[in-house]
């Protein structure tokens, strides 16, 4: 398939990494008009001919849920008009922290926006870092990719922690024990003997910590917090200020998706972190604390669709060296 027949559209939720997207595959961005009426409704129209052509629809999806409204109208806009397939391109998957029933009589929501892209027409659904990635298998007849950050954070942390690397200084730290695999997949491909730390803790209610304690040892080391995603960041500065207690040198942080909600920057400026890394998945045109460093995903993400397009496995991009 030539380029001539795909087309890249940025549905306004982070129009800087669909720009880089589309400069990544050398292509202009397609005309789209994307607006909210004074109610608060959402109208979405192409402004160019789809017929025969496959459409790529960037929208990450965090609050609010009409980011999610908008990739439901645009599906359905692109497929009326006669487009041959519609991928949606969704860095950060909204709703995906409710991935379970928790308590009785609750939805499975990370579930319901799955069917609905699917049975809206979309044909294959690329996103990033799932917070589970059991995400992937409500997709019953889409093709759903989950693709991984640490593509471009791996390079990026051998340069920046080059020395301490050297030095076998350097630790991997779980905040959880659930985000023990994702921890293991960075010190493997950072460090011959991969030095893990966890935190233990346990939460009364979301977002909320009662109690912490270290699994490991952090004695005079550079260490680095590796998570999926940076919200309120209160366990995650509670995390650096036990890491510092217990010793720790130094503190740093990464999280695939910077949520960043109410009073976040403030708290990573008052906390021991020394820099945060986070990627682009989210919108990072607004105010960020000085402490945090972008790095961008859109390479991950123009590889996979210049690869979609030439019917060329993705398995590559799910490996780093």
């Amino acid at each position: 398939m030539s380029r001539m027949d795909f087309r890249v559209f940025s549905l306004g939720s982070n129009d800087q990494l669909a720009q880089k997207i589309s400069d990544t595959l050398g292509v202009e961005l397609g005309q789209i008009a994307c607006k909210a009426f004074s109610d608060g409704e959402q109208h979405v129209q192409f402004l160019e001919n789809l017929r025969g052509k496959h459409v790529f629809l960037v929208q990450p999806t965090p609050p609010p849920a009409e980011n999610w409204i908008r990739l439901f109208l645009a599906i359905d806009a692109a497929r009326g008009a006669s487009a041959s397939e519609v991928t949606c391109v969704v860095p950060y998957f909204g709703y995906g922290r409710q991935d379970k029933k928790s308590h009785p009589r609750e939805p499975i929501s990370a579930r319901v926006f799955a069917t609905i892209v699917e049975t809206l027409g979309a044909r294959r659904f690329l996103t990033m870092d799932l917070h589970n990635d059991a995400i992937v298998g409500y997709f019953r007849h889409a093709i759903a990719d989950n693709l991984l950050a640490r593509r471009v954070f791996i390079p990026h942390f051998r340069k920046f922690f080059d020395k301490a690397l050297a030095d076998d200084d350097f630790v991997i730290v779980s905040p959880d024990v659930g985000g023990v695999a994702r921890a293991q997949s960075y010190a493997k491909r950072l460090m011959k003997d991969a030095e893990l730390a966890i935190i233990h803790k346990e939460r009364t209610m979301p977002n909320k910590v009662s109690r912490m304690k270290l699994i490991g040892d952090v004695k005079d080391k550079i260490t680095l917090i590796v998570d999926d995603m940076a919200d309120t960041c209160g366990t995650l500065s509670a995390a650096a200020k036990l890491l510092s207690e217990s010793g720790a040198r130094e503190v740093y942080a990464c999280a695939t998706h910077g949520l960043l909600s109410g009073s976040a920057n403030t708290v990573i400026d008052d906390s021991p972190i020394k820099k945060l890394f986070i990627s682009d998945t989210i919108s990072t045109d607004r105010n960020l604390s000085s402490k945090i460093e972008v790095v961008s995903v859109a390479e991950v993400f123009g590889t996979a669709i210049r690869r979609i397009e030439g019917g060329e496995s993705l398995s590559e991009l799910f490996e780093t060296e």
